[in-house]
């Protein structure tokens, strides 16, 4: 997956032997020669660096070709690159490199993407360099603890619109219609945070009253997205997070100004480069979204923004702890959300979405602990994942329960007074927390940091006569393959069922550790309808209701009035179907039952999934047929009941496309998108349409003409994607083997279309004629882990795409795993598929376990 590695052990002896000083960039976009300008493009790279002793070392590129080099004035061969390295030799003392090269281009959102926009023929440009992709666009020493200050020159097409991480200082034409931008100088900072983007985007501006004086900030769009660019709402976001975080991280915003951008075709969510954010621009919204919607984007805004702070001023020695740049950005960034707006609104939000994603992760054959042991660049790639995130966030929101907020801000505060501009380790954070909290930390980071897997809490008690607790302790237990058990604070809540919904009684905090703690403050007490355990959402466990909590849950939880205690239900309700002693019939009905009164747009979307995957995946064959059934009808009944216009409505009415299984739905669907029968209030806009007509082409109601027709309405890339995507449901061998062509044969595509194309191609109850593709998919994964074919030149991106969304999907699960594993017993597989091929397996084996379960 990374042919050109790097590992720790490299990039630690070429730190102890250089330390970097500054880049001097100067990047040449005019096309002019030997570039061509649609697929390659010069750099120059002037490097000052000091060596602490004679040695060799190499610095990094990954180009078409080395046009020229010079170490010290001297030149160097540039036949001598290889294997994307450039060899130096070097006596102590200090050293200037200069490296030009012609580089190229990506369709793939690796290093500098160029993207043609169908809308209107306009060009824009951006990068993505994390983990290491710099060395895409220019020569660099590519590790985050060679940190350097950089000056970036840029030739461009004088229309265009060009940014970096510093401040413009001039732009002067230079004839030919080409520019020339120079920018300021930055503070030091690693090669990854490294910015370009440069097109014909559309700009707006403003400035914000920062700690350190006025700050210039920037929104950037495509020019066909401008109409949509709601930029008010997304300042405030951005504005408020800036208050929340110069007042208590206690130091101001270093880097001079503050752009966002938002960006096409981008493989992730978004990127923290320093002063010049790059977001995806999905979250520039073309049709009404949700709530829900809403709050991913601002959580988005508010993570990069935090990363300023954890990453940016204070970066990871290596990779192995980049969990303290991305839990701390996801904690951060619902932090800033608690003091923006509400805050038990918020961490339910957390607990619906955020902790949902963790204690699945944490379940998976690859879970690892927080601070993973990242060995080199391929094991990095691996570990942007739910633990490194959201797990790592959850602990941390754990650990702020454990010391005091107060005291947890404390020490964050001395961690960036102490290491601005450096490069830390786990150490070092931990020495700052303890000095500001007063507590030993050494033993929670040895079990929450350092060790994997997720502990279940349940009570364990007896009743007397009268009902009240004669006894009461908490047990916790743990995952064979990760058996520690950990200590705990945690709260337990009491609640009885009344003519104003489950409302709380009683609640206790209390400390548990090992497999049993008795809590003697509850003994004596009168049992309640609804016993929470990890009420408010305190720890990171999954969580167990005893029988009677249990049933109150299932016929009760609409009557829940608190969205986070609710969360928590919700929480303990899935876990319980996942592990197969809830049945997903079961948990299915609940769904229908709590998601119309459910407050939280983001638990309204979970749950509805979660009910999604419980009627069909997680339902036996034999009732298959008629859960999904019920379930489509159930969701029908909901969006009938919704408010006209509400939030509910059109989470509904995309649920409902989803569900969607016989005659009658899809004619509901094809009605609709002839603005027949449309329910009232509910708008038919771009990306509600796209819904339906992805449903309605799975169903086999729209053949390719109909679907030319309306990629034709849609002349976007967004609605390119989702033609591509609509075609690849079809549910015909010609519209399988056409998708799988793009996806897997052919390297034509970019990664995002891919994406689409590959998330769309298994569907249910089109066994037959994608009955071929188990055996074609264990020749992809064979072909992708040797690198041949059309995968000899595909990068990450692709490869994780096809291997993680292409894994085959049948009814018949036993008969899969059967062949499954018999494949895998003799197949030569990189360590990088057969891990993705695992989590998979996996998924399908739950999926078995809860269908046998349910029997």
């Amino acid at each position: 997956m990374f042919p050109d590695n790097l590992t720790r052990a490299e990039a630690a002896a070429r730190s102890a032997l250089i330390q970097t000083e500054s880049y001097r960039l100067e990047i040449d976009l005019s096309g002019r020669a030997p570039a061509d300008g649609t697929t390659t493009f010069t750099s120059r790279s002037t490097i000052r660096f000091s060596a602490h002793a004679d040695g060799q070392l190499h610095v990094d590129l990954i180009a078409d070709r080395v046009l020229a080099a010079a170490l010290d004035g001297e030149p160097l061969d540039p036949a001598s690159f290889a294997d994307s390295r450039l060899p130096l030799t070097v006596g102590a003392g200090e050293h200037e490199l200069t490296v030009e090269a012609l580089c190229r281009y990506s369709r793939s959102g690796e290093g500098l993407h160029r993207f043609v926009d169908p809308a209107d023929g306009r060009v824009y440009l951006y990068t993505q360099f994390e983990p290491a992709e710099a060395r895409r666009v220019f020569a660099c020493f590519e590790q985050p603890d060679l940190k350097a200050r950089f000056t970036t020159s840029v030739v461009a097409p004088e229309q265009w619109l060009v940014i970096s991480n510093g401040v413009e200082t001039e732009r002067e034409p230079i004839g030919d219609g080409v520019a020339r931008w120079n920018f300021a100088e930055t503070l030091p900072v690693s090669t990854y945070l490294n910015a370009l983007v440069a097109g014909e985007y559309h700009a707006v501006s403003t400035t914000y009253a920062a700690a350190a004086g006025e700050l210039e900030m920037a929104l950037l769009c495509r020019a066909s997205l401008a109409d949509h660019l709601d930029a008010d709402r997304i300042w405030a976001t951005t504005t408020g997070g800036f208050d929340v975080f110069e007042r208590h991280f206690g130091y101001p915003y270093p880097f001079g100004k503050y752009d966002q951008v938002f960006v096409p075709e981008y493989n992730s969510g978004a990127m923290e480069n320093i002063g010049c954010v790059v977001i995806r621009d999905e979250y520039v919204f073309r049709g009404r979204v949700t709530a829900a919607s809403y709050r991913t984007r601002a959580d988005t805004i508010l993570h990069e923004l935090s990363h300023m702070w954890f990453g940016d001023l204070v970066t990871m020695r290596w990779w192995d702890d980049l969990w303290l740049k991305e839990s701390f950005a996801t904690w951060s960034s619902n932090f800033a959300s608690s003091e923006i707006e509400d805050s038990d609104a918020t961490w339910a939000t957390f607990c619906n979405a955020v902790k949902t994603w963790a204690y699945r992760q944490d379940q998976l054959p690859s879970t690892h602990p927080i601070a993973a042991d990242m060995v080199d660049l391929e094991a990095v790639e691996l570990n942007f994942d739910g633990i490194t995130y959201a797990k790592g966030a959850s602990v941390l929101r754990q650990l702020v329960a454990f010391v005091g907020r107060d005291a947890f801000l404390a020490g964050v505060r001395d961690y960036f007074a102490t290491h601005a501009f450096g490069n830390t380790t786990l150490a070092d954070l931990l020495t700052a927390l303890q000095a500001a909290s007063g507590r030993d930390l050494s033993g929670w980071s040895a079990q929450w940091l350092e060790t994997a897997g997720v502990n279940t809490i349940a009570a364990d008690f007896e009743l007397d006569d009268e009902g009240r607790f004669a006894s009461f302790d908490l047990v916790q237990t743990a995952a064979e393959a990760w058996p520690t058990l950990r200590d705990h604070r945690l709260a337990v809540g009491l609640y009885r069922l009344g003519a104003d919904g489950l409302i709380r009684t009683d609640r206790i905090e209390t400390d548990i550790s090992g497999g049993r703690t008795q809590v003697p403050t509850l003994v004596g007490r009168e049992a309640p309808d609804l016993l929470l355990v990890n009420d408010d959402d305190l720890t990171y466990a999954k969580v167990r209701l005893d029988p009677r909590s249990l049933r109150t849950v299932l016929d009760h939880l609409d009557r829940l009035p608190d969205a986070l205690p609710r969360a928590v239900c919700w929480g303990a309700a899935w876990d319980l179907c996942r592990d197969a002693e809830l049945s997903g019939a079961d948990y299915a009905a609940l769904v229908l039952r709590g998601a119309a009164v459910e407050t939280d747009l983001t638990a309204v979307n979970t749950v509805l999934g979660g009910g999604w995957k419980a009627a069909t995946a997680f339902s036996p064959l034999d009732r298959r047929a008629e859960q999904q059934q019920s379930w489509q009808d159930g969701v029908r009944a909901l969006l009938a009941g919704a408010a006209p216009g509400s939030d509910h409505q059109l989470a509904f009415a995309r649920a409902f496309a989803a569900a969607a299984t016989d005659d009658g739905a899809a004619d509901e669907l094809a009605s609709w998108l002839e603005g027949r029968d449309v329910p009232e209030g509910l708008v038919i806009d771009s990306e509600l349409r796209w819904a339906l007509v992805r449903n309605a082409a799975r169903l086999g109601r729209l053949d390719e003409a109909a679907l030319a027709a309306e990629e034709e309405r849609d002349k976007t890339v967004a609605g390119a994607e989702y033609a591509a995507a609509a075609r690849a449901a079809q549910p015909t061998a010609e519209a399988k083997d056409a998708a799988w062509r793009a996806a897997v044969d052919q390297n034509l595509i970019t990664a995002t279309t891919q994406r689409a194309i590959c998330q769309a191609f298994w569907q249910r109850d089109q066994d037959e004629v994608l009955a071929p593709y188990v055996e074609r998919y264990f020749a992809m994964a064979d072909d992708i882990s040797a690198g041949r074919g059309a995968w000899a030149d595909k990068g990450t991106q692709l490869r994780t795409n096809a291997l993680a969304n292409l894994f085959p999907s049948p009814a018949d699960l036993s008969d899969l795993l059967t062949r499954l594993d018999a494949w895998l017993a003799g197949a030569e597989l990189a360590e990088y598929a057969r891990r993705i091929i695992a989590e998979r397996r996996d998924d399908a084996a739950r999926s078995l376990r809860c269908q046998s379960g349910a029997s």
